[in-house]
């Protein structure tokens, strides 16, 4: 199987000024690619060279399954976004997040606090747990809440190739740029 670069629903300006078109040029564009590259090149003739992508996931080891997480939590990451996003969840999702957490701003207030808090690289996530209460998670380098059973229905890449080349060491900025384009309409379709 030949993994390749999903090809964006929105253009790679779309997004400004919450996320520039620079660092879209670079996170996608370059980082992503790399990952895509490097799995490909890592999967020939190995027990993964037909398995998707949550087969990698959740049974790779080394760099097969760092590059494989990478390629699905950065395609992940990107299809969340839009141009015009609804802003705030409704329906049943908003009623799981006010039942785990409060309420939206308090759930915004753990999330934001577990993006800035991460030590070093890695993802926060949204995620729903066998049970469907929904959990923060907390994941370094790759990771990714399918490992541990439980389904993803947001992330935050809080690598600083996510934000440096606009906000510098601002990540606390990076995090509020991002809740302007996350679309609740997206994440309410993966809940």
């Amino acid at each position: 199987m030949i993994h390749e670069l999903p090809k964006l629903p929105y253009s790679i300006d779309a997004l400004e000024p919450h996320l520039s078109k620079k660092t879209f040029e670079f996170h996608y564009g370059k980082h992503h690619q790399a990952y895509v590259t490097n799995l490909n090149n890592l999967i020939v003739g190995s027990k993964f060279e037909n398995a998707t992508l949550e087969t990698i996931i959740r049974e790779g080891d080394g760099g097969i399954f760092n590059n494989g997480a990478q390629v699905w939590n950065h395609t992940f990451y990107f299809f969340q976004f839009s141009s015009e996003p609804l802003l705030m969840p409704s329906g049943p999702l908003a009623k799981a997040i006010d039942a785990s957490f409060g309420s939206l701003p308090e759930f915004k207030e753990q999330f934001n606090k577990a993006c800035a808090t991460l030590f070093g690289s890695g993802w926060v996530w949204l995620a729903k747990n066998p049970q469907g209460k929904l959990e923060i998670i907390q994941e370094s380098n790759a990771g990714n809440p399918l490992r541990q059973g439980l389904v993803p229905l947001l992330t935050c890449d809080v690598w600083e190739h996510a934000y440096y080349l606009d906000q510098q060491n601002r990540k606390p900025d990076y995090i509020q740029a991002f809740w302007n384009v996350l679309d609740w309409k997206i994440i309410e379709g993966r809940f």
